[in-house]
């Protein structure tokens, strides 16, 4: 990935995914490296791909660099590119210049398209994947970050720093760089210091409250639940009561060491599943009836003047409470 004293540059790359850390550093390199044989502020180029004209970036491609072996031309949004402007690169990138590197950004590129197969046509490193690590792997890639802050965070204070900042990497780098200048001595930063000095700002969608309650975490439901103003108890309280249908299936399948075929009977693709062994074992075969039992009592109360939302916590507090 643009390592220092690696191969020449190509005279093109596509940084293509979601993880805006990643191609933020794959850009910083990239800047590293052209800089390295002249003055970059006099040698770049900037353009937006849902403004840009194709001849505009390939006018900008054919410029001679100044006092320079090299020239970099960034183009930001290249899969908003509007066709006529891709065209235009796509014949470009046939004979490109070789004192100019062109560097196609953005969130996600088909790898059917043209534009991508013309920039992977130049190379093996010419196409740059920069995809999100999965939420479950975020927290041991924060800890893993903290260390080039000169901080170690405990397990959980990473999980707490990811459930409330969320998965954008560049906020979660910008939060580490904020413990790191506030934490004093040489004890990991904790729990607590997470929680008191990062806001809560990630968002939270409802499913995150029905795993909340699978893994049994009362302090993560109450956290979720804050942040999901918007939905109604009525709605949690069914996704809920799935999730409990859903363990007590797992369950049954567990004792009789069928639970493989849990995906099959669930009727459900395997990823969507993958935590529900575990859940389950969390769980004996009478807490999940009567979960089910007593959420029959909690919707009739929410129905018939009780609050809703005391009731809907009444009822996920009696049943995940150990």
């Amino acid at each position: 990935m643009l390592k220092a004293n690696a191969q020449p540059l190509l005279p093109a790359y596509l940084v293509t995914g979601v993880d805006a850390l990643k191609r933020r550093r794959v850009l910083e390199r990239l800047e590293q490296r052209v800089g390295a044989s002249g003055d970059l502020s006099l040698n770049m180029e900037k353009f937006s791909g849902e403004a840009a004209e194709g001849d505009q970036i390939v006018n900008a491609c054919n410029t001679l660099p100044l006092a320079s072996d090299l020239r970099l031309v960034l183009v930001e949004a290249a899969d908003k590119l509007k066709a006529p402007e891709r065209e235009a690169i796509i014949d470009y990138l046939k004979a490109p210049n070789d004192s100019t590197v062109l560097c196609l950004v953005c969130n996600g590129l088909q790898k059917n398209t043209r534009l991508y197969k013309a920039v992977a046509a130049l190379g093996k490193q010419a196409v740059i994947l920069c995809d999100p690590p999965k939420r479950k792997d975020l927290p041991t890639q924060v800890r893993a970050m903290a260390t080039g802050k000169g901080i170690t965070l405990t397990p959980a204070a990473a999980q707490a720093l990811v459930d409330r900042v969320g998965e954008n990497t560049v906020a979660l780098d910008a939060q580490l760089q904020k413990l790191a200048l506030a934490h004093m001595g040489t004890d990991p930063v904790n729990e607590n210091e997470v929680t008191s000095q990062v806001a809560a700002t990630a968002e939270m969608k409802p499913w995150d409250f029905t795993d909340a309650f699978a893994q049994r975490n009362v302090r993560k439901c109450l956290l979720v639940r804050s942040r999901l103003e918007g939905t109604s108890p009525y709605a949690l309280l069914g996704m809920c009561v799935t999730r409990v249908r859903e363990l007590i299936i797992a369950r049954s399948l567990l004792d009789r060491g069928q639970i493989g075929a849990l995906a099959t009977v669930l009727h459900q693709p395997a990823w969507r599943v993958r935590n529900h062994a575990m859940w389950a074992r969390g769980f004996s075969k009478e807490e999940l009836r009567r979960a089910l039992v007593s959420a029959r009592d909690a919707e009739r109360d929410m129905k018939s003047g009780t609050d809703p939302e005391s009731a809907f916590q009444a009822w996920w507090l009696g049943a995940i409470s150990r």
